[in-house]
């Protein structure tokens, strides 16, 4: 089976319930986020007296002045409408992320107006400081916070109002400032203002959407310009999700070329001089590999460093540059055995010195040119690694603990990435697109249906590519005691009913070999024998397959049916039926395209139903001119889907009456 996206993020919920709540944060340089809050777009066009949304944000002001030293001062004011007790939950915290290495964050102003002309501010009691969760147990980045205030008293009807002023000083970076900024297109904002204020030197660029166009300039000084937005929501004509846009409305860079960016980068994330002794030491210990093949031997050195990185240091998952990409000493980084993604790389970078080039690639997971935009940091989200040793150029996340050696996640391959690092002859290359493997998927499955209409069946899966990356990070992180919820979410997402009642994963570390799974599963009154006949389907997975894109807009080029990363998936069923039971199988199909092939069986001997399903994908995508071809081979296989197996079950015999 090949697993829908719904099953990807309701693993990735499952798994994040599971540990301490992470606060994702978006960070630039002299910008906290906003509160983490679900924004629930109106479904049309309705008056603000009559709420779609838990909350309806009336105001949001928020105001930037940068400094030629690089410093920076932003405040924001907002005035938020409480709707429901939703929007009373989701606004009964308030979380500023910062850095207090080099910012700070002020609250002078929490104030609560109720409907019944009565008001209330919020005590300094009511303000908290702790590290970020993601750090609780990291001393090291201690200086990465969440500054809370806890709103008591709100109820719907109340109106909110609050400034939160974060200010800049003395950035890793500096004097270079950056600032990404987009306008709320949900309608959840009723009246946006924007304004920066900036020196207006040679080497500042600043670009501005045209759909969002500035509303006023003014010079506030020697050297100085500020630009000021005015946005308001139109009942008549809301502005819809805008889900596509790739760049910010508003990029601001003192950053004069991309070359230079990657000078700063690189003079912040490579580690300097000579490696220290337990470092050097530790190196010669992972370079020791025996083989009579120089090609071989690099490649074993490069997955020796690349496994004892990625599984002995524990990823600390902050977001890309929430430490201004300072960089820890690789000693000590080795010493603590935890690192982010941007020390994973000094370290590596550090015991690889020796024995080839290590390079950082920074990626953007944001669709579009990234290499025609502004240059700024801001611009990416995910730092890969790439190798350059005799005879070998890999890519690889050090990030992810348990993925296989140059296993990149599906999200990443095939990306721009902008290389940061010695020695680097192109700044842009394009990650690999492919697997170090051919993907393939078993499931078998092992079921009986006994005389009471119970089912009872044994599942195991074997797995090689994405979806397996997926399961090994699930079962990492989540505890044994959810292991059950786990294969519960799977099963279901394969069609299959019933409870998990045991569950048993192979070692998430052991990636030289294919992540196993085995659960049992059960199900009281599977078929009701009193029926006849009663119809089964074939207790197999079903396959995902994608659906044909949609007809595209008047004008509009239909885009090419995407398959994803090639993949082989074989299931394979034995079902075991109850004595005097006689069946009736469907006939198999088989179905061959140059882009995938499909192949079913199905059989019974004696109380034994087997059945089997085999499909390839073997292109990544299909021209959109052979949508018609495409259509048919998807019918096929959902017709296959849809057959039945047809049961029938003799009564017992009535006992003979006693003489």
């Amino acid at each position: 089976m090949r697993l829908p996206p719904s099953i990807h993020s309701h693993l990735r919920a499952l798994v994040f319930s599971c540990l301490l709540a992470h606060v994702l944060f978006s960070f630039t340089q002299a910008q906290e986020a906003p509160p983490k809050l679900t924004k629930r777009p109106p479904t049309k066009a309705s008056p603000l007296n009559e709420p779609q949304n838990p909350y309806q944000i009336e105001l949001l002001e928020t105001s930037y002045r940068f400094e030629a030293n690089g410093d920076s001062r932003k405040e924001v004011h907002t005035r938020v409408h409480i709707n429901n007790e939703l929007g009373v939950r989701q606004f009964a915290h308030l979380n500023f992320d910062y850095n207090r290495s080099f910012q700070s964050v002020e609250i002078p102003q929490v104030h609560i107006s109720h409907p019944s002309g009565g008001t209330a501010d919020i005590l300094p009691s009511a303000i908290t400081d702790n590290p970020n969760p993601a750090v609780i147990n990291a001393p090291a980045y201690q200086d990465v916070r969440v500054k809370s205030v806890r709103i008591l008293g709100l109820e719907p009807g109340d109106l909110l109002e609050y400034r939160i002023i974060t200010t800049t000083t003395h950035h890793p970076l500096a004097p270079d400032f950056w600032l990404d900024h987009s306008f709320d297109r949900s309608g959840v904002v009723t009246h946006e203002i924007f304004e920066v204020d900036f020196p207006s030197t040679y080497k500042t660029q600043l670009y501005i959407n045209p759909k969002t166009p500035v509303t006023s300039t003014e010079g506030t000084g020697e050297n100085r310009q500020a630009y000021r937005w005015h946005r308001a929501f139109i009942e008549e004509s809301p502005a819809p999700r805008e889900s596509s846009v790739s760049e910010p409305d508003i990029i601001l860079t003192s950053f004069e070329s991309w070359e230079r960016l990657a000078e700063r980068l690189r003079g912040s994330l490579e580690p300097s001089g000579h490696p220290a002794t337990d470092v050097a030491n530790e190196a010669s210990e992972l370079a020791k590999v025996t083989t009579s093949n120089s090609t071989n031997a690099s490649e074993l050195r490069a997955e020796a460093f690349y496994a004892f990185v990625s599984q002995n240091i524990r990823t600390i998952d902050l977001p890309l540059g929430s430490t201004g990409f300072r960089t820890r000493n690789p000693s000590e980084i080795l010493a603590s055995g935890y690192a982010t993604a941007e020390d994973k790389y000094a370290l590596f970078a550090a015991l690889t010195n020796s024995f080839g080039i290590a390079q950082a690639g920074l990626i953007s997971t944001a669709n579009g040119d990234i290499q025609a935009s502004l240059p700024r940091p801001s611009a990416f989200d995910h730092l890969l690694m790439t190798i350059r040793w005799p005879s070998i150029n890999f890519w690889f996340d050090l990030n992810v603990e348990v993925a296989p050696f140059r296993v990149i996640p599906s999200e990443f391959r095939g990306r721009t990435a902008f290389v940061v690092g010695p020695l680097v002859s192109e700044m842009w290359r394009r990650v690999e697109n492919a697997l170090p493997f051919q993907a393939k998927q078993t499931v078998l499955l092992d079921a009986s249906i006994s005389t009471e209409g119970k089912l009872t069946a044994k599942v195991h899966y074997a797995m090689r590519g994405d979806n397996e990356l997926l399961l090994r990070v699930a079962f990492h992180q989540s505890p044994k005691d959810k292991w059950k919820d786990l294969a519960q979410l799977l099963s279901i997402s394969d069609g299959f009913r019933g409870q998990v009642t045991s569950v048993a994963a192979s070692d998430p570390y052991a990636t030289k070999v294919p992540f196993t799974l085995d659960y049992e599963i059960t199900q009281a009154k599977f078929v009701d024998w009193s029926k006849k006949p009663v119809r089964i389907p074939a207790l197999l997975p079903q396959l995902g397959l994608p659906d044909p894109p949609a007809k595209p807009p008047l004008g509009a080029a239909t885009p090419p049916i995407e398959l994803g990363t090639p993949l082989e998936v074989e299931t394979q069923m034995s079902l075991h039926l109850p004595p005097r039971t006689t069946v009736s199988v469907p006939t198999g199909t088989s179905v061959h395209r140059d882009y995938a092939t499909f192949a079913s069986q199905y059989s019974a001997r004696d109380l034994t139903v087997t059945a089997s399903r085999h499909i390839n994908f073997l292109l990544r995508q299909i021209p959109a001119e052979r949508f018609a071809d495409y259509s048919a081979f998807l019918r096929a296989v959902q017709n296959d889907q849809a057959q039945v197996f047809t049961l029938d079950r003799e009564s017992s015999p009535t006992p003979a009456a006693k003489p």
